[in-house]
């Protein structure tokens, strides 16, 4: 698998990968007989980074039985992902939030894939760090800093909060609005930058910073422990100014999904991810792919640092095909 980073304006980065067949590949990969070779094409993958790391490993694994499919896939956000699969430059939009009724209307057709969730994000080096994570944050406070329009200090010091939001349609953005008791994106205020990684990147270098991610880019998945530079503004949940044992499930990737998994963590900003096609899936290709993901590929799931959706949930999107 090679991957290429390609800076745009403003210092924007979009990932984009490309699954390129090698020549030696049929000699090289096992592929699971006479119907595997028949599956063949290139399959265009486009949008949310929350998907991203997780659909580059079912692409590698899928090719290692089905080897003459290419993939070409990128993260540019939910929204451009829709965008370019309605506009039918991408086969699948990687999505991050409920497919509304007016994209519906124009084709898209969900599949639930796997679950993750949006999480507030703040420096390791915050000068209130310890308070913070003694009594967390309460959703009126979060919602203080990214919606309202006063000052923007932690905790009720004097110490001035950088707030950190997304420049591209998101659906990390649309998630996190939505908890905070509004309806969209755009009513998220602060300092808007592109992406996932991007915000991940401005919180690390920012000690007064707090953003929100999804839990791909703030635990790295070899240690299970969160990247240098990144901590996490626990969410007091009751409301009742401490962080009480049950609250407490941010120390390690196991620790949040498990948390995700059972409920404990909110949804929103927990939410489903997408696979959408534009219409039923016809290309045979795709359709291989997606009863893939949805059967061999689960697990791959867990140990990439996602969350498993409900068994019943799975034979329903098989069904959709």
């Amino acid at each position: 698998m090679k991957q290429f980073f390609s800076i745009k304006k403003a210092g924007f980065v979009v990932l984009t990968t490309a699954l390129v067949l090698a020549s030696a590949c049929g000699s090289d990969e096992k592929s699971s007989g006479d119907e595997a070779k028949k599956v063949e094409g290139t399959i265009t993958i486009s949008g949310a980074f929350a998907l991203y790391p997780l659909v580059n490993v079912w692409a590698e694994e899928f090719r290692k039985q089905y080897p003459d499919v290419k993939f070409n896939i990128s993260g540019g956000g939910a929204g451009k992902g829709m965008a370019d699969l309605l506009g039918g430059a991408a086969d699948l939009a990687m999505y991050s939030k409920d497919i509304s009724d007016i994209e519906k209307s124009q084709g898209a057709y969900g599949f639930s894939v796997t679950k993750d969730a949006v999480i507030p994000t703040i420096n390791s080096q915050n000068p209130v760090l310890n308070q913070i994570k003694s009594e967390g944050m309460t959703k009126d406070e979060l919602t203080k800093l990214f919606l309202g329009n006063g000052a923007k200090v932690w905790k009720k010091s004097s110490t001035k909060v950088n707030v950190y939001t997304r420049s591209d349609a998101s659906g990390a953005a649309e998630v996190w609005a939505k908890y905070l008791g509004g309806s969209a994106q755009e009513e998220l205020k602060g300092i808007a930058v592109f992406g996932d990684p991007g915000v991940a990147d401005a919180v690390r270098k920012d000690k007064n910073s707090i953003g929100y991610n999804n839990v791909i880019f703030v635990y790295d998945v070899k240690t299970g422990q969160k990247y240098p530079g990144m901590d996490v503004a626990p969410i007091d949940i009751n409301g009742n100014g401490t962080i009480d044992q049950d609250e407490n499930f941010y120390n390690s990737l196991k620790d949040i999904t498990t948390a995700i998994a059972n409920g404990k963590y909110p949804s929103p900003p927990a939410r489903d991810l997408f696979l959408v096609t534009k219409g039923k899936p016809k290309n045979y290709a795709v359709k291989v792919f997606l009863n893939w993901v949805l059967t061999e590929g689960q697990k791959h799931v867990v140990p990439n640092g996602y969350i498993l959706l409900e068994k019943q949930k799975i034979i329903d999107q098989i069904n959709r095909l």
